[in-house]
């Protein structure tokens, strides 16, 4: 055995050793990137905290939860709450509502930040392009409180800019936060208005990476700006495309708490309510903790599936994927 390991390394080239084994390997490896792994620690830390070791709690989906008796004293009831999700009224209309509003984040919401990014992409003025940039991007930092008050002045039937435009039209004045036909508008848009000017960042990161020479080959060959858009930019952008469109179908039913629930009243809620509302609603007002954490459940697998599937689609049809 010795005399086996001696003529091994006697055959490697010169100044080339044997490799260390495989655990050695790892904690050479984890120690060279000690940095990173070091300031990573309290990202783990909190996912570890409030991801994971709360999913232990889902457990009272398939129980009657009781506060006072805990986890090991509630009685075990099994799919029983998942069967009265689908049979109760105002789950299938939230339901309804909140792929209905998912649909139209996906599509108008979605592309936004790449068209904006295209055309932030096309001007010349360096200093007007960054002021763009900075003015597009503020709305960002606001939060939903602040967005839900300026939309009711904006969109106030007496006082609002909007109706004061409808009434120079002749046209008599809207009440939108007070009309199930146009708070799902209402949402959408207030989110495109917040968002698609942060959103533009990753995808101006991949146009700064495009190699300029691709361009000017292009305009010697008599490509203009609209051809040189969709055989060199588009195709460039295409990867991060999918990788971003691939996380958002992941979260289409989680279109967010609080940018809905500051927008909702007596008079809108029939279109406007949402999945999340609704687990907030019953859940904590109502105390019906299982049955709402079943619903979390029910929507937490869908995302799984959707990301799933168009992962798998994504890696037939382009080559790129999540993993």
């Amino acid at each position: 055995m010795m005399h086996n390991k001696v003529d091994t390394a006697a055959r490697l080239p010169v100044g080339m050793a044997p490799r260390p084994g495989k655990e050695g390997s790892i904690w050479r490896l984890i120690w060279k990137y000690r940095a990173l792994y070091l300031i990573s620690i309290p990202s783990i830390f909190y996912f570890l905290i409030f991801k994971y070791i709360p999913l232990g709690g889902s457990i009272i989906a398939f129980q009657e939860y009781n506060i006072f008796k805990g986890f090991g004293g509630s009685e075990w009831v099994g799919f029983a709450h998942f069967a009265e999700m689908f049979r109760h009224y105002d789950f299938l209309r939230i339901l309804k509502n909140t792929v209905l509003i998912g649909l139209y984040d996906l599509v108008f919401a979605f592309p936004a930040p790449i068209i904006l990014a295209l055309l932030l992409n096309e001007l010349r003025l360096v200093m007007f392009k960054r002021v763009v940039q900075t003015v597009v991007y503020m709305p960002h930092f606001l939060s939903w409180v602040v967005i839900a008050g300026m939309s009711v002045a904006i969109l106030s039937p007496t006082t609002g800019i909007l109706n004061q435009l409808l009434g120079w039209f002749g046209l008599d004045p809207l009440y939108f936060l007070g009309d199930n036909a146009y708070i799902r508008g209402v949402l959408i848009g207030s989110g495109v208005w917040r968002d698609t000017g942060y959103g533009t960042i990753l995808y101006l990161a991949a146009l700064a990476g495009i190699n300029p020479e691709l361009y000017e080959a292009a305009q010697i060959d008599g490509a203009n700006r609209w051809k040189q858009t969709l055989r060199i930019t588009l195709p460039a952008l295409l990867p991060t495309i999918m990788i971003l469109f691939l996380l958002h179908i992941g979260k289409f039913l989680d279109f967010g708490f609080e940018r809905v629930w500051v927008f909702l009243n007596a008079l809108n809620t029939e279109n406007g309510e949402i999945l999340d509302t609704y687990i907030y609603r019953a859940g904590l007002l109502s105390q019906q903790y299982s049955y709402t954490t079943a619903v979390g459940i029910f929507k937490s697998l869908v995302g799984l599936a959707l990301v799933m599937t168009g992962n798998f689609f994504s890696r037939k049809t382009t080559g790129e994927s999540l993993y």
